[in-house]
């Protein structure tokens, strides 16, 4: 049997038998914990209170200061756990990215505006901690999937939070990368959401898609096709509105996965799905490596 094949048997056999005992997440952060490539320093505090810390991923090879990554994760703004995404700080720091990852407080015991300070606020803990880490501050992206997607966009687009911790969006971030992130979702339709957001008159403030003015910094924005949880169509319009305004956005529409898979797909298990590493790769090291915007304002075609 060719060496190739036996090997993919060996993985599937290992994989299968770590899902008895793990959860989906679980065996990716398993296989990741498992490659190396990288080294994690955990729990480092960024705020007061329990939810306000992140966890660092350091390349194991990286020659020189390494451009940087903040990852914000979803949940819908009432949920997630930074240690759930270790799969995807390995994933970028093994393609020689530093890679930040935060927690960040949720509903019920913060509202809208209150993730995005704490976001914000570890955007700025990393600009001042990068270089003790081997990372470069100048040279920083802001990266999210769903809610994640949602506040990395807020902080890119509406410049009120990141100045309110001496930063500037265009200076200081030289992309965005959102994954199915909800950039345009109103009317809002769960009491949960109108408890997160607020009153109807004040909801127009809690959406990207709002603060688009074609100064903020090139976006790479990517979904599935086959996304039930989160409309693709909030990733076309955001694109489209950047666009108009004379900013830079790439998009990728993937026609294999959903909202899930969409980020499981970072993790080496799970990359057959679709090239959301690679094109996460391409766009963040074009962005930092030239400084220029992103080029390749078309829409692509589905995966």
């Amino acid at each position: 049997m060719p060496r190739l094949a036996l090997a993919a048997i060996v993985l599937l056999v290992v994989l299968v038998a770590l899902m008895a005992y793990l959860s989906p997440a679980g065996v990716l952060n398993a296989v990741a914990a498992a490659g190396g490539g990288y080294s994690r320093s955990e729990g480092l505090a960024y705020g007061g209170g329990q939810r306000r810390s992140l966890d660092v991923y350091r390349p194991s090879s990286a020659s020189g200061k390494a451009p940087v990554i903040v990852f914000f994760y979803g949940g819908g703004w009432e949920d997630g756990d930074k240690a759930t995404y270790r799969f995807v700080g390995a994933a970028l720091a093994a393609r020689g990215y530093l890679t930040v990852i935060p927690d960040y407080r949720v509903y019920p015991e913060v509202r809208f505006p209150a993730f995005l300070q704490d976001a914000a606020a570890a955007v700025a803990w990393t600009k001042r901690h990068a270089a003790e880490f081997g990372g470069d501050p100048d040279r920083l992206v802001l990266m999210g999937h769903s809610a994640g997607a949602h506040i990395a966009a807020m902080l890119a687009y509406d410049r009120q939070w990141l100045a309110a911790v001496g930063l500037d969006p265009e200076r200081d971030v030289r992309g965005l990368i959102g994954l199915a992130g909800p950039y345009d979702f109103l009317p809002l339709h769960s009491d949960t959401l109108r408890a997160i957001f607020g009153p109807p008159e004040g909801l127009a403030a809690t959406q990207p898609i709002t603060f688009v003015d074609g100064r903020g910094p090139p976006a790479f924005l990517a979904t599935g096709l086959n996304d039930d949880t989160v409309d693709p169509g909030n990733t076309s319009r955001l694109a489209l509105r950047i666009r108009e305004r004379g900013g830079e956005a790439e998009t990728r529409i993937y026609d294999k996965v959903d909202h899930r898979s969409l980020i499981g797909a970072m993790a080496f298990p799970l990359r057959f799905l679709a090239p959301v590493l690679r094109d996460v790769d391409a766009f963040a090291r074009k962005v930092t490596t030239t400084g220029a915007v992103a080029s390749g304002a078309r829409e692509r075609e589905p995966a």
